[in-house]
């Protein structure tokens, strides 16, 4: 309702009306818990114990708790916060309009997500972000002090990343270890000598064995990982040593004495721990496996990637040999067979890719027109190519049919399979619809 308001003027009667204030939009406030899990030992406040707080502050001064929401998160990084991003998306979608949390550094603690807080601000969205001593609302002198508490709190970590590599380098210098102990050693578990490695002498001997077969047996790390296999060799933990892990071993410099950080850095720091190998073996068992250390390029083969193992499930892969004759002339033979991925010790066997090609082309005539996928674009090619003979060529067109007939299109797809560029096989076998199996190089279909 609009008030009248009667103001007399020059001997007559004038109206002005006023409208009524607006009255302020109510805080409807989010309570938001958050403790880094990366440093949960040196959290003040557990995440219980920040909303048991708040909710008595809540209840002291009367405000409106929509919500309670709590995370375990790292915020150094912007934009990686599920449940501090679902908060902001709420925030815009009006469900509540202000933020109650214990500090400020628990919603921000880097500048990507301090500048969306202050944007909300500024839009008129966030009413108010309230922690245990302050409040901090649309006023330039309150979200300037937010900016610099949550700026001191990026400072803190920026610095704190600092301090961790300089007392990781300090802890290297005195030839102390400052992780976990590498599989082969123990950490010390005494106070006064942190940092120590004490020599596993169960595990230990089979890492020496691990780099002698290597440089002295000359096997590959893939014939190391199966020995281990065989041996039920297990780390600390009770679980195999991986390939990747067997490769991470046998070229660490550690089981030799030294160290070096960070790795590539070319700085090398002398342990205190007993070293389970001598440099010399470490050398040469590094000679041997970075023996052929060849410039590979990538070459992307016909059937790769669309062919499947029919023994264990794995892809099909393919790689060149290179023949030599005695004229000094070279061949080049490909050869196709399973990645083995999911089984080291399949047994599928390799196919030449002239034989695949054959099966491939045998498999065309025996399937329903329709599995080509790819009907249309083989149709339209067909009758371009008839439209060159006969127009441009003046070759007259063999067949009486003015139509392609499913004759016409096996024939044009086995062309492909045969004599077609890889991009075009590799798209008409892609629109298979039925799935191509190798067992024991034998190419099969299965729906």
């Amino acid at each position: 309702m609009e008030d009248i308001i009667t103001i007399p003027a020059m001997g007559t009667a004038s109206t002005v009306t006023i409208a009524p204030a607006v009255a302020a939009v109510p805080a409807s406030y989010c309570l938001y818990a958050r403790k880094s899990t990366e440093q949960d030992e040196r959290q003040a406040l557990s995440i219980d114990s920040q909303i048991k707080e708040m909710l008595e502050l809540a209840s002291r001064d009367g405000l409106n708790v929509v919500e309670i929401r709590r995370e375990s998160h790292s915020a150094k990084e912007s934009g990686q916060r599920p449940v501090f991003n679902s908060i902001i998306a709420d925030i815009r979608g009006g469900k509540f309009n202000s933020i109650l949390t214990w500090a400020p550094d628990r919603c921000s603690r880097n500048a990507g997500d301090l500048g969306v807080l202050v944007d909300l601000m500024d839009q008129g969205l966030l009413k108010e972000i309230r922690t245990h001593g302050q409040k901090f609302s649309n006023n330039p002198n309150e979200k300037f002090l937010l900016m610099i508490l949550c700026s001191q709190a990026k400072l803190e970590n920026d610095n704190k990343s600092l301090n961790v590599k300089r007392g990781l380098r300090a802890k290297l210098e005195q030839g102390l270890w400052p992780g976990t102990a590498p599989t082969g050693y123990f950490n010390e578990h005494r106070t006064d000598r942190k940092g120590y490695l004490i020599l596993d002498h169960q595990r230990a001997p089979v890492i020496r064995k691990m780099f002698e077969k290597v440089a002295d047996e000359h096997w590959s790390g893939r014939e190391v990982y199966r020995w281990l296999k065989d041996q039920d060799f297990k780390t600390k933990t009770g679980k195999h040593l991986s390939l990747a892990n067997v490769y991470f071993i046998l070229k660490n410099s550690f089981y030799s004495g030294v160290v070096e950080y960070p790795v590539g850095s070319g700085k090398w720091y002398t342990g205190k721990h007993q070293p389970i190998i001598s440099r010399e073996l470490f050398n040469k068992a590094q000679e041997w496996l970075t023996r052929d250390k060849i410039v590979r390029v990538s070459k992307e083969f016909a059937f790769t990637k669309l062919i499947t193992c029919g023994l264990c499930g794995s892809g099909i892969s393919a790689q060149e040999k290179h023949k030599i004759f005695k004229n000094q002339s070279e061949k080049i033979y490909v050869y196709y067979g399973c990645s083995k991925a999911r089984d080291l010790t399949c047994k599928c066997g390799y196919i030449r890719e002239e034989q695949l090609v054959e099966q491939l082309a045998n498999l065309i005539y025996k399937i329903d027109i329709n599995e080509l996928g790819m009907r249309a674009k083989l149709e339209e090619e067909i009758k371009r190519a008839r439209f060159l003979q006969t127009a441009v060529l003046g070759i007259e067109s063999k067949s009486p049919e003015p139509d392609v007939s499913q004759v016409d299109i096996k024939t044009y797809a086995k062309h492909i399979i045969k004599h077609g560029s890889v991009i075009d096989k590799r798209e008409l076998l892609g629109c298979l619809k039925s799935k191509l199996i190798l067992t024991k190089k034998v190419l099969t279909l299965q729906k």
